[in-house]
């Protein structure tokens, strides 16, 4: 996991290299023997495939998940990963407090929200089916005044380890002057465990990842955990930003990145990656493992819309573009967090999502579901097919 890649080098030469290329004539690219078009160049050398072709590409199909749909009042976002325990499936998810619209950072107040997810704890509900989900009620609650998890917990996603369970989520503690930049330099990664689904939960009472010194890519925020178990260690990937209204500074240049950090124990410590970031843009963090590497949406950014694998989880690359890909999902974890040295990653079939619709004069977020076929199984018969030819 420890690496002495020159990252901005890698990235300076490789930006020199692209540019090289894209303003070189098209004769110096292929020769008059060879004619090749730059399309063509990067089909062949990316290994590029076409829909049929590509265990990464899916159409997705989108459907109430009944119970937690758009109501009046109510906002329900940015649900966990989806997970088994015996005949029921768990979701978490931000909830704020019922019937207060967003009234905007100047007249946010101890009671009043200044954004969709301000003064929010983490609920949960269950289903038999995926389909038809029971809103069961508050999971873990904002912390006590003065606390770093005061004002808001949100965001959250579960990891089941060493038969406990444990909510992973954003926290800010009440500091009027961080309201105005969405929390900026108010907010770290906060984490409760039960014995069992259904709680009690217990709060950590220190934060388990912090943000990143001035000039790194994750001094402004740390958001979005999500966790995947891989060679004996939990990987917590999260966003980052590097700061200022802009979210820009002049070393990174990208107003959203994901990082990834290692521990040996859910609890921590957690040590980031010397690679971070590893994918840029983004926005929710969204990840599953698939065979022996991991998987990750973008639904933002300069790769927006694309489907990305890394074999190592680290080196990402984009494997299909064009996808329609649910917003803030929390994808169903087949094996629920089983290591990829034991197990490979089983791919996703289906999972929730947020959307976001007004009622009169406000917009209220609700969960809904999506289904697919990025499974190992399908990948499987598309390699096999492939292998036929």
């Amino acid at each position: 996991m420890s690496s002495n890649f020159n990252r901005r080098n890698f990235l300076k030469t490789a930006s020199l290299g692209a540019a090289a290329v894209a303003m070189r004539p098209f004769s110096s690219i292929a020769d008059e023997k060879n004619p090749e078009s730059a399309a063509m160049r990067r089909f062949r050398t990316l290994g590029l495939k076409y829909e049929q072709d590509n265990e990464f590409y899916s159409m997705f199909r989108f459907s109430p998940a009944e119970g937690l749909g758009l109501e009046e009042g109510v906002s329900r976002r940015d649900p966990t990963g989806v997970i088994k325990v015996g005949d029921l499936y768990y979701v978490w998810y931000t909830r704020p407090p019922s019937g207060q619209p967003v009234v905007g950072v100047e007249k946010s107040t101890d009671t009043l929200r200044a954004y969709p997810w301000d003064l929010a704890d983490l609920w949960y509900a269950t289903s038999p089916d995926g389909k038809n989900w029971t809103e069961k009620g508050l999971a873990v609650a904002r912390g006590p005044k003065g606390s770093f998890d005061s004002r808001c917990v949100y965001t959250p996603d579960i990891l089941v380890a060493n038969g406990r369970y444990y909510l992973f989520y954003q926290a800010s503690s009440d500091d009027p002057q961080a309201r105005r930049w969405d929390f900026a330099g108010n907010v770290v990664i906060g984490m409760s465990w039960a014995n069992s689904p259904d709680g009690p939960w217990t709060r950590f009472p220190e934060s388990i990842l912090e943000r990143g010194p001035e000039g790194e890519f994750d001094h402004e925020h740390v958001h979005d955990p999500t966790l995947i178990v891989r060679e004996g260690k939990y990987w917590l990937y999260y966003k980052g930003t590097p700061g200022g209204p802009t979210r820009r500074d002049k070393k990174w240049g990208v107003p959203i990145a994901w990082g990834v950090a290692f521990a040996d124990k859910p609890e921590g410590p957690y040590v980031k990656s010397k690679l971070n970031p590893v994918i840029c843009g983004g926005h929710e963090c969204i990840v599953w493992p698939y065979r022996k590497g991991v998987c990750a949406f973008l639904v933002q950014g300069p790769e927006k819309y694309s489907l990305q694998f890394a074999e190592d989880g680290l080196n990402f690359m984009p494997k299909a573009h064009g996808l329609d890909v649910p917003r803030a999902a929390g994808v169903y974890r087949v094996g629920n967090f089983t290591d990829t040295n034991k197990m490979p990653g089983q791919g996703i079939t289906w999972g929730l999502y947020h959307a976001s619709s007004r009622i009169g004069p406000n917009s209220w977020n609700y969960l809904m579901r999506f289904d697919c076929d990025l499974s190992l199984e399908r990948g499987e018969r598309i390699r096999k097919h492939a292998q036929k030819q």
